[in-house]
């Protein structure tokens, strides 16, 4: 991805819309890089039921937020181009979700690909809403692409049999991991990483345990200032920004997510990174600044 030699170039592609998620994709050059934001569509979340308070009460949090109960929280996949291959992180929801969901493969076409120009397919975790993309009644919907899922995460979804360990509302992972990855495997396109993998030189994988026991993130360098893709490291971001202990019911292990959460902040935010977010409103992209009180989202122009 970040060797000079390469000459082949891809054809032109169209332009990008102003970031609305009604566009369904929004594209980002940086250095000799190419970001396209993907849009799978938004659902509710009910904070109350959700998020899990730290130390203010949730109801203050979300007020100094000016945020009602219901929160509408997209579902955002990046696509990463060098000019010669097309890595893309998470696949949304597909039919797995909410109907709002699963406009993935929609929002690819209308940003000029097909799900044929995907080279590699990195997962960050192996919730539904980032896996249920990769399948379509039990075919494979990216039919070159091989898909890469870091090996904690495999071992936990695909070897565990304790599903009491996780909160109800994520039991289904279980049997969406194996459903959603078998064309794959059977393919032979299924790989399994640790924490040593890079691809093309630039792009490597960060662990972030808490959410899930392997959910990981992937930093992209540019050239210019590196890009991290976090996941979900938060899912509404004016609340858990503002206050980092604040997590959610989705979170496989609530401590380990949040001490993730905090360092990574603290990280980005001194680093000047921008950072790719899975939940934050469309396009998903911006900067970490410190506030009085935690930090702030600063979506990039």
């Amino acid at each position: 991805m970040c060797d000079d030699s390469l000459s082949v170039s891809l054809p032109p592609v169209p332009e990008s819309p102003p970031a609305s998620a009604e566009a369904g994709f929004h594209r980002f050059h940086i250095g000799r890089m190419t970001i396209t934001a993907l849009c799978d569509g938004h659902f509710p979340l009910y904070a109350q039921d959700i998020l899990r308070s730290g130390e203010s009460p949730l109801d203050k949090l979300l007020m100094e937020a000016r945020l009602g109960n219901v929160v509408p929280s997209h579902v955002n996949a990046f696509l990463i181009e060098d000019g010669q291959h097309r890595i893309l992180i998470d696949t949304g929801a597909g039919e797995l979700q909410d109907a709002t969901l699963g406009r993935l493969g929609a929002s690819l076409i209308s940003a000029g690909h097909q799900p044929a120009d995907v080279d590699i397919l990195l997962v960050t975790h192996l919730h539904a809403d980032h896996i249920g993309g990769l399948t379509r009644h039990g075919e494979a919907v990216f039919p070159r692409a091989v898909v890469y899922v870091p090996h904690e995460e495999a071992a936990f979804w695909l070897e565990a049999s304790d599903r009491d360990i996780v909160d109800p509302s994520v039991r289904a992972t279980f049997d969406h991991a194996h459903r959603m990855l078998a064309p794959y495997v059977a393919d032979g396109r299924c790989r399994w990483f640790g924490s040593e993998t890079s691809w093309y030189g630039c792009l490597t994988p960060e662990w972030l345990p808490g959410h899930t026991r392997g959910h990981t993130g992937y930093r992209l360098q540019t050239g210019e200032r590196d890009i991290v893709f976090c996941g979900d490291l938060f899912h509404v971001a004016a609340v858990q920004l503002a206050e980092p202990e604040v997590t959610v019911c989705y979170d496989s292990e609530p401590m380990q997510a949040k001490a993730t959460r905090q360092a990574f902040l603290a990280e980005a935010c001194r680093r000047g990174d921008i950072v790719g977010a899975a939940h934050a409103p469309f396009p998903g992209l911006g900067h970490i600044h410190k506030s009085a009180r935690g930090y702030v989202w600063h979506p990039v122009g």
